[in-house]
């Protein structure tokens, strides 16, 4: 069921604290932590705490919390003193996302050219 944690999913784990992660930012509905396969010297990544399997399921039942996803990356990006980044949404396997928990990438720290690649 959306919203409630998955057993498999390994960002539920990190909302729950059974896995560990590097959080830099935590929220009521949110939290940000370091990716562990960084594409940038800045990668972080902000999930909802509730689980949702993508970025569409997320604006579609929780738009509330999907704006508090966006909120946080500009956060994330004050805080890490990044004056350009990049927002990622990976949404389906076709476009890369392979953890089925709705989740922003926060990259910056480096020239980012379009298109990515």
């Amino acid at each position: 069921m959306a919203g409630e944690p998955q057993d498999d999913c390994l960002f539920c784990k990190i909302v729950a604290g059974t896995i560990p992660a590097t959080i830099v930012r935590e929220t009521d509905t949110t939290i940000a932590f370091r990716d562990i396969n960084p594409q940038a010297p800045t990668h972080v990544l902000v999930i909802p705490k509730a689980h949702h399997q993508d970025a569409a399921a997320l604006a579609a039942a929780a738009p509330e919390v999907a704006a508090d996803v966006l909120r946080e990356t500009q956060a994330v990006a004050d805080e890490e003193k990044l004056e350009s980044y990049r927002i990622v949404f990976n949404t389906g396997s076709g476009a890369g996302q392979t953890v089925w928990h709705a989740h922003a990438h926060v990259l910056g720290g480096r020239g980012l050219e379009w298109p990515p690649g």
